[in-house]
């Protein structure tokens, strides 16, 4: 097991490496000098030189990856006298448009999209698979019918169709629910899950269905192997049956899902964030691209494939405790 999850860090830390240089290589991709974009156009040719410089764009692109991933791990300095900027590790980059390190904007933006991503899987996870998992066991039955639609309609709306919807009718119309809001965590608990439930309710129920309706189709295709039948004629309590034996099977490719459906939502879930008047890393990532703030830019592009590569890494470790034989392939 140690030897599969070590094959699998090296892995993650080559494809990190590459990405690295993708996201360094965004930063050259303009049409024109990153210094004059961020300048504005009445610079004249020493303000961009002096822009050039406070970046550290003025040195050649090897020097300026070695700066750019050194200062990642050591933190590194902006420009010089009284245009010096610290910026300590771990350092994304500086923005001159916002006068802050990138590192303290994604400090600010990060909890409100970790805690809407990770509310609202908590629920569609738990709701899509349960549901999934009851109806594939109550096939043809009226609660089978009833969630088949149920989990239709969900896999047809969209997040700001839904979202609208509910925002209308739990707070405009009727005020069973404030207006969604971000309270840290440990300021107050209570708040921090008022103010975010509504995201929670439109993530889990849109993104259930998909688990619903996969859980089922899955769970029905294993409870016709030959190793349930086996399980059932050793006469195998039913609960232990679909508990222990299919539903572990089961599991497998919904793992993978789930996965990467957290990992991409961390790195931004800009139209949510955008319906509730939430200021996460997906609302940070657009005006960054609207005001041409590429340090941001950048640092949230790089983040995001982090957090994908990082959920690949979960999913292959759980893949191995689920199943060993991925451990002896």
């Amino acid at each position: 097991m140690l030897r599969f999850v070590v094959r699998r860090l090296l892995v993650a830390a080559l494809t990190l490496v590459v990405i690295s240089l993708v996201t360094f290589g965004l930063f050259f991709a303009v049409p024109s000098s990153p210094a004059k974009v961020m300048c504005g156009k009445n610079c004249t040719a020493e303000d961009i030189a002096q822009v050039e410089r406070r970046l550290g764009i003025d040195q050649p692109l090897p020097r300026q990856y070695a700066d750019f991933v050194g200062g990642v791990f050591a933190g590194r300095t902006y420009g010089e006298g009284d245009f010096r900027q610290d910026c300590p590790a771990p350092c994304l980059g500086y923005s001159f448009r916002n006068n802050q390190p990138v590192t303290e904007i994604v400090a600010q933006r990060a909890p409100v999209t970790f805690s809407i991503v990770l509310g609202g899987a908590v629920l569609w996870l738990g709701l899509g698979i349960s549901l999934g998992m009851v109806s594939a066991l109550r096939r043809g039955t009226a609660f089978d019918r009833a969630a088949i639609g149920v989990t239709l309609a969900g896999a047809s709306m969209q997040v700001y169709f839904f979202g609208l919807i509910l925002l209308y009718l739990l707070v405009y119309s009727t005020g069973l629910l404030p207006f969604p809001s971000y309270t840290p965590l440990t300021e107050s608990p209570a708040r921090w899950a008022a103010g975010l439930l509504l995201p929670w309710m439109t993530l889990g129920f849109l993104n259930s269905a998909l688990y619903a309706r996969l859980s089922r189709a899955q769970m029905l295709e294993t409870l016709s192997e030959d190793f349930i039948r086996t399980a059932r004629a050793k006469g195998l309590p039913a609960r232990q049956v679909h508990t222990r034996h299919a539903l572990r099977a089961a599991i497998t490719p919904i793992v993978t899902i789930a996965g990467l459906d957290i990992g991409t939502s961390l790195g931004g879930t800009f139209i949510t964030e955008t319906i509730f008047g939430l200021q996460g890393l997906g609302k940070a990532t657009v005006e960054a691209v609207q005001f041409l703030n590429l340090p941001v830019v950048m640092a949230t592009v790089l983040l995001a494939a982090v957090f994908i590569v990082v959920a690949n890494i979960v999913v292959d470790v759980l893949y191995a405790v689920i199943d060993p034989r991925v451990r002896l392939g």
